[in-house]
């Protein structure tokens, strides 16, 4: 009676795990991360100013973004990415502050 019930549980397991056969081959197979993107805004209106830049390959980001700030001045971001060294980022701060006097 043991042995049954024994037998019985192994093949409930056996049929609960996925088969993968032929037609399931590409879950076999991975691709690294290939991809590059931008954008910008720009709407004088509003002031808001902005743009980045991203391009990735496999486990390596590089990019950089632009950002107007409210007193003038531009911040400048670039940056990178890897598992090796992990996240880089060098911020500029261009242009002068100008605050508005009442």
């Amino acid at each position: 009676m043991n042995t049954l019930i024994v037998l019985t549980c192994l093949l409930g397991v056996a049929f609960a795990f996925p088969q993968y056969g032929h037609d399931d081959e590409h879950y076999d197979h991975y691709a690294p991360p290939h991809y590059k993107f931008e954008y910008s805004v720009h709407d004088p209106h509003t002031g808001d100013i902005k743009s980045q830049h991203e391009s990735r390959e496999g486990d390596s980001v590089k990019g950089f973004y632009t950002l107007k700030e409210s007193d003038g001045t531009t911040r400048e971001v670039h940056y990178t990415s890897d598992k090796h060294v992990g996240f880089n980022a060098e911020v500029k701060k261009i242009g002068h502050a100008h605050h508005p006097h009442y």
